[in-house]
């Protein structure tokens, strides 16, 4: 199978290698295809070396370049390629998906701590406020015997209240207050 043009990398390397480099130039109907699975090829050849191995590149009288975990024999430019280091942490990115799902999570709940803490807020203001007025309503009936008090009916109109109906609510009153207000 012959390509114009085309320079295929040349592997020295067992068999697996050999046999990558043969399906990349099988597969590949074009030089970018074959370049890619070449590229993907030597990234695997780098991967699966052990750390310590270096692989070496030249390019050899023909022009082919080849890349081979053995120096080359004979006057040839030699680059010697190392691989990546190998990860610090194996588990960092599983630990990393972790520590943000976690984040994430604390997240909400403080979120919802918050909204129940002002929820919790509001209602001991409006308490504070309801008992406040209560406490003048009392005061007042206590102490306001001159004064006229009265409800509105149905029909909106006032209704004045007597002595004894301004002590019922006086004590309607005081009895709203210890249930809500004790504290």
């Amino acid at each position: 199978m012959s390509h114009d043009r085309t320079q295929f990398a040349e592997f020295h390397r067992p068999n697996a290698l050999r046999a990558a480099v043969s399906l990349a130039a099988a597969i590949a109907p074009s030089a970018l295809g074959a370049a890619l699975l070449l590229a993907a090829a030597v990234a695997l050849v780098l991967t699966a070396s052990p750390a310590a191995a270096a692989l070496y590149k030249w390019t050899d009288a023909n022009g082919r370049v080849i890349y081979s975990d053995q120096p080359p024999n004979g006057n040839f430019k030699v680059e010697t390629i190392s691989g990546p280091p190998p990860p610090a942490n194996p588990n960092a990115a599983k630990e990393l998906a972790s520590k943000e799902a976690e984040l994430k999570q604390s997240k909400v709940l403080r979120a919802d701590e918050d909204a129940k803490a002002a929820k919790s807020k509001a209602e001991l203001d409006r308490k504070r406020e309801d008992c406040q007025r209560v406490v003048g309503q009392v005061t007042m009936m206590q102490n306001e015997q001159n004064v006229l008090l009265f409800r509105s009916n149905d029909k909106g109109e006032p209704v004045y209240m007597d002595d004894t109906a301004r002590r019922k609510e006086r004590e309607r009153l005081e009895g709203w207050l210890r249930e809500n207000c004790s504290s």
